[in-house]
């Protein structure tokens, strides 16, 4: 008997989606029946992956977001709201790295990454979740089935490691982060879950591992081997779905023995 999560129905809003894992992850939400909403900067891209999506078959559409900017939140989400309906899924994913030594660490490199990782995936989800809990006391149009919300986190979020100390913070402060909303907004039918994926081959990063330095890293990991995105898929499907209603809080690592 085949066992099959199906999200039709549903509304998703996947932030940092104009590429890498966010782009995967709109896809992968709109194969399993979600109407998907992909917010980023980059509308060109935001453009061309609907138009992939579309001919696929699924149900997408892109607003503009800046995640740096509380205002560009609020319009970004009450837009998607407006070409889909109520939101019932958020992937939060806008992430952005620096590798630097500590001592070279500036007060705008530091601002650029906690900025963007840390404060913003923090101000979407209450943005989100403020609608949610709205929906769920009856202060607000539409029914409420249960949220979930995913704060994309890292394996460098477990655990640091050497160049990219203010990135793993910055991860960390998000596994933190996904706690507490959990413990807090449980109550209202809210999931609140962090994925940690370990080293993934994206259009970002794709060149790391074509180097000599690249190839010397993989070849310590377990597997020899990093992930590409489709390799999250089931994970990130699993705490979307109406069938994680039990899983609450939890940081779920997907990083194939890498960092353990």
């Amino acid at each position: 008997m085949a066992y099959e999560i199906d999200l039709s129905g549903r509304v998703a809003l996947v932030t940092g989606a104009s590429s890498g894992l966010g782009a995967q992850f709109a896809r992968v939400l709109a194969r399993a029946g979600a109407g998907v909403v992909m917010a980023a900067r980059r509308v060109e891209r935001l453009k061309t992956l609907r138009a992939e999506i579309e001919a696929d078959g699924g149900d997408a559409h892109f607003v503009v977001l800046d995640v740096t900017d509380p205002d560009s939140i609020r319009a970004a989400v009450a837009h998607a709201e407006t070409e889909m309906g109520a939101i019932d899924i958020l992937v939060n994913n806008s992430g952005v790295a620096s590798t630097q030594r500590l001592l070279d660490v500036r007060p705008e490199d530091y601002d650029f990454v906690m900025n963007t990782n840390t404060r913003g995936a923090f101000f979407v989800a209450q943005e989100v979740a403020r609608r949610m809990i709205a929906r769920a006391r009856g202060e607000a149009p539409g029914t409420f089935a249960g949220g979930r919300i995913v704060n994309v986190a890292s394996m460098a979020g477990l655990g640091v490691a050497p160049g990219i100390a203010v990135y793993s913070m910055s991860k960390a402060a998000v596994v933190h982060m996904t706690r507490a909303m959990a413990l807090e907004w449980g109550r209202y039918g809210i999931n609140v879950n962090a994925l940690c994926p370990g080293y993934i081959d994206t259009d970002l990063n794709h060149h790391v591992w074509q180097t000599e330095a690249g190839q010397r890293m993989m070849q310590g990991f377990p597997r020899k081997r990093v992930g590409t995105p489709a390799d999250l898929d089931a994970a990130l499907v699993m705490l979307c779905a109406n069938e994680s209603r039990f899983v609450n809080g939890a940081v779920i690592a997907a990083t194939d023995g890498q960092y353990i």
